[in-house]
């Protein structure tokens, strides 16, 4: 199965990630993790994303789309895969439809999980992730056992420093401008299925895993 997941930032879109991959024994792949592995396997088009990086450009969407090409060709991509943070843009989608037509696959889903700006604001101002394994807690909604300790490997929490309220509406915003069209663009082809992310984390993947296995 081949999904792409989107959502505003703190929308749960990692922890929900976490619980599909796992349900459907499919790879979780991140732009930036893709990124980090062309680069670390020093592939052509990850040594050309990491001279724009090293000059503290913006990769542009020839390089972007190349590493991810590359990633969807990996053996573990085989029986499906999940998507987040990919593609951003129009042209990106458009990009990504010719990939996945070239290797004779194509999108199952676009999971988009809804989420009201307020709720995510305090979602957002709240979250705590654990330095050592990257681990995500909220201090209301799902708080470590122990105040500023991991649950899993004992990490020190900490809050990221773009994550205070000024930081996340410029972020919901951009994101907002950004995605709108990509949301209308899947919508059109009947792609996008709206989730209502303001549920409790358990119901949430019972939706996700309901619509999928569906």
């Amino acid at each position: 199965m081949n999904i792409i997941f989107m959502g505003p930032p703190g929308a749960g879109k990692g922890t929900q990630a976490a619980v599909i991959v796992k349900e459907l024994g499919i790879p979780h792949i991140s732009t930036g993790d893709a990124f980090r592995l062309a680069i670390k396997q020093e592939t052509p088009i990850g040594v050309k994303a990491k001279e724009f990086i090293d000059q503290g450009l913006l990769v542009p969407d020839d390089v972007t789309n190349g590493i991810v090409e590359e990633r969807l060709a990996q053996p573990d991509c085989e029986k499906g895969f999940l998507l987040d943070g990919y593609p951003r843009t129009l042209a990106q989608a458009e990009a990504l439809d010719k990939m996945l037509a070239a290797m004779d696959r194509k999108l199952d889903h676009v999971i988009n999980l809804k989420v009201d700006r307020d709720k995510l604001l305090v979602r957002i101002t709240g979250r705590r992730i654990c330095r050592t394994c990257g681990a995500t807690y909220h201090i209301v909604f799902n708080p470590p056992k122990q105040e500023g300790v991991c649950d899993i490997d004992g990490g020190e929490l900490y809050q990221r420093a773009d994550d205070n309220e000024e930081s996340v509406a410029t972020r919901l915003d951009e994101y907002g401008n950004k995605t709108a069209p990509l949301l209308a663009y899947y919508g059109d082809r009947n792609l996008l299925r709206d989730i209502d992310g303001e549920q409790g984390i358990d119901v949430v993947s019972q939706d996700i895993v309901s619509l999928l296995r569906g």
